[in-house]
């Protein structure tokens, strides 16, 4: 029985490197998967999920407007889909992950979508939530802050400085986020 996996984390936990490594676990056995990351993510370029470290693979757009399910049916056509892969899922809107959700429950296909959990502000992101509602299985993919603690707040940093207002989304890398602690996220800390 297929399920809704949502794995989150901070920034640097290694979330997309993760994806592309379950992705090449299923085409290596001969199997299709369709992986998806919003349009909005288009730092290295539109459509590629790209690790910190440098690996790179292909992936269908979703913009605010897209049906993912429908988007899904028309794949499955070509060749029988076996998982979907969601990066950046954060950013998904509540229709995508209900969308998600139709995939898992009616067609018993899975899905594993990753991101973030929270914002700079430490607020949830509109698919984050979704995400935390309708997920069966909700998995943590640990990293750590500065100071060896668990990070579990992403600070925003500008010109230097942490702040924590501002429009949520603002895309960026580690030049913009830093992964901290509660304690370091709390007191403002960004390094001894």
């Amino acid at each position: 029985m297929a399920q809704l996996y949502y794995r989150y984390s901070t920034m640097n936990a290694g979330k997309s490197i993760e994806l592309i490594k379950v992705a090449h676990n299923y085409e290596e056995r001969g199997k299709k998967v369709l992986a998806l990351m919003p349009g909005v993510d288009n730092r290295y370029g539109v459509g590629l999920i790209t690790s910190r470290i440098g690996i790179q693979r292909e992936a269908t757009v979703v913009n605010d407007d897209t049906d993912i399910l429908a988007l899904f049916l028309k794949e499955n056509k070509e060749g029988k889909i076996h998982c979907v892969l969601v990066d950046e899922c954060q950013f998904l809107r509540k229709h995508h992950v209900q969308e998600l959700v139709e995939i898992v429950d009616s067609l018993d296909v899975p899905v594993l979508a990753y991101g973030l959990k929270n914002d700079f502000r430490n607020e949830l992101f509109e698919g984050s939530y979704y995400m935390l509602v309708y997920a069966d299985k909700i998995e943590e993919i640990k990293t750590i802050c500065w100071c060896g603690r668990n990070a579990t707040m992403v600070a925003r940093v500008v010109d230097g400085k942490f702040v924590k207002q501002g429009v949520q989304i603002v895309v960026g890398g580690s030049e913009m986020y830093v992964s901290l602690c509660r304690k370091h996220y709390n007191d403002g800390r960004l390094s001894e």
